[in-house]
C-alpha cells in the first residue's frame, strides 16, 4: 500500500499568469507558479512543500556545484478536451530518475513522493497547461546535493525539485546534423546512461563548433573508434532504412530514452519490423548514399520527433527524403500527440490523469 504524504502548500498571493503571452511560447523560459520541494537529511526524504517558485539561497561551497552530484529529468503533460491534464507515462521517468541517483551515490526518490508531489503540483497549477496546438507543459524533476563542504565523497543532503513551465514545439524546424568524428558525448563505464548535468556539459562546445559550420545538431558515436552511432544532439536517434525501423541498443554510454521507447511500443503495435542493436556510421552513410535511409529523426521529450534533413559526414552533405513525405515518423508523431491529447483511447495506459 502506497504511503500518503503531508504536503505543505504556500500558494503564491498572486499569479503571473497573465503576464504570459501563450501565443510566444518558446521552450524553458517560463515557469508556472509553484514548485514541489522536499529534502534529504539524517538518512530520509523530509519537509514536503509545494512554494511559490523563485529563488533560492544556497552557500558557494554546496557540493553539487563543485563536485557534479546534479541529475534531472524531462517531462511533459497535455492538456486534453475535457480539460484533464495528461502526464505521460511519469513512472518511467521515476524509474530512470532513480538509476542515474544509484548511478551518482545519491537516494533514490519513493514513488509516493514522486507521484504524490507531481500530482497535487500541476492540479495547483494546471491553468498553466496551454490549450494551443504543439503545445505543452513541460516538468523538470532534478535533484542536487546540498552539503556545504569542501571534499570528494557523497553528500550527506540533498533537495529534490519539481518544476514546471508551458511550452511550444522545441525543434519547430527540420534538422542538419553532422556525424561527430572527434568529441564524445559519453564513454564505456562512464555515466552516459544517467541523466546528469555534466553529460550535457561536455556536449556544449562540440555542438557550438558545429553550430558555427551551419549544423543544427550533432549525431554523436562511440567514443572509442567513433565508428559506430549512438545519440542526437540531446536525443535519441532512429533510423528507417528499408521500411525497418533501427536504432541504437541501450548501453551505458546511451540515454534509455522514453520517447524512444513509446516508438518501439508503437511499430511493434502495428507489425513494423524493428531492430535494437549498434549501428555503424558505415551503414547508415551507404544507406543514404543508396537511397535507402528513408527516415532519421530524433526522438525526445522535449522534440518528441525532429526529422533530419541533411546528414554532414566528413565533407559529404547527403540530402533525405522531404520530411513531410515520410510514412512512419509521421504517423508515429501522430499517434503520440492523439493519445496525449485524449482525441484516441489510451489503448496503452500511458497517460496519468490529473
Amino acid at each position: 500500500m502506497i504511503e500518503t504524504i503531508d504536503i505543505k502548500i504556500n500558494k503564491t498571493p498572486v499569479s503571473r499568469i497573465q503576464s504570459v503571452d501563450f501565443n510566444k511560447l518558446s521552450f524553458g523560459n517560463v515557469f508556472s507558479d509553484h514548485m514541489f520541494v522536499a529534502d534529504y537529511a539524517d538518512g530520509e526524504w523530509k519537509n514536503f512543500q509545494i512554494i511559490p517558485y523563485g529563488d533560492m539561497a544556497f552557500s558557494p561551497a554546496m557540493a553539487s556545484l563543485h563536485y557534479g552530484q546534479s541529475i534531472f529529468e524531462g517531462m511533459k503533460a497535455f492538456r486534453q478536451k475535457d480539460d484533464q491534464i495528461a502526464v505521460f507515462r511519469p513512472l518511467k521517468n521515476l524509474e530512470r530518475l532513480n538509476i542515474s541517483a544509484e548511478r551518482l551515490c545519491m537516494p533514490t526518490i519513493p514513488e509516493e513522493i514522486f507521484m504524490q508531489g507531481l500530482t497535487k503540483l500541476i492540479d495547483l497549477d494546471r491553468q498553466w497547461a496551454p490549450t494551443g496546438e504543439g503545445q505543452s507543459l513541460y516538468i523538470r524533476p532534478l535533484m542536487f546535493a546540498t552539503d556545504n563542504i569542501l571534499g570528494v565523497h557523497p553528500s550527506d543532503s540533498y533537495k529534490f525539485i519539481i518544476m514546471t513551465g508551458p511550452v511550444g514545439a522545441y525543434y519547430s524546424k527540420n534538422l542538419k546534423v553532422k556525424i561527430e568524428l572527434h568529441y564524445s558525448r559519453a564513454d564505456e563505464g562512464g555515466v552516459g546512461y544517467a541523466k546528469t548535468a555534466g553529460n550535457y556539459a561536455r556536449s556544449l562546445y562540440p555542438t557550438h563548433l558545429a553550430n558555427k559550420e551551419g549544423y543544427d545538431q550533432l549525431i554523436w558515436t562511440d567514443s572509442k573508434t567513433h565508428s559506430y552511432i549512438e545519440e542526437a544532439g540531446t536525443a535519441n536517434v532512429m533510423f528507417v532504412i528499408n521500411n525497418v525501423l533501427i536504432t541504437p541498443s541501450t548501453r551505458d554510454t546511451i540515454l534509455n530514452g522514453i520517447t524512444r521507447h513509446t516508438i518501439l511500443d508503437l511499430a511493434n503495435a502495428w507489425g513494423m519490423e524493428t531492430q535494437e542493436r549498434r549501428v555503424s556510421v558505415e551503414e547508415v552513410v551507404e544507406a543514404a548514399k543508396a537511397g535507402h535511409l528513408q527516415e532519421a529523426f530524433a526522438a525526445g521529450t522535449a522534440a518528441t520527433i525532429s526529422h533530419m534533413a541533411e546528414i554532414g559526414y566528413k565533407d559529404e552533405l547527403y540530402t533525405l527524403p522531404d520530411p513531410q513525405e515520410r510514412v512512419f515518423s509521421n504517423k508515429a508523431l501522430k499517434a503520440l500527440s492523439n493519445i496525449r491529447y485524449g482525441l484516441v483511447p489510451d489503448q496503452f495506459g500511458w497517460n496519468h490523469l490529473v
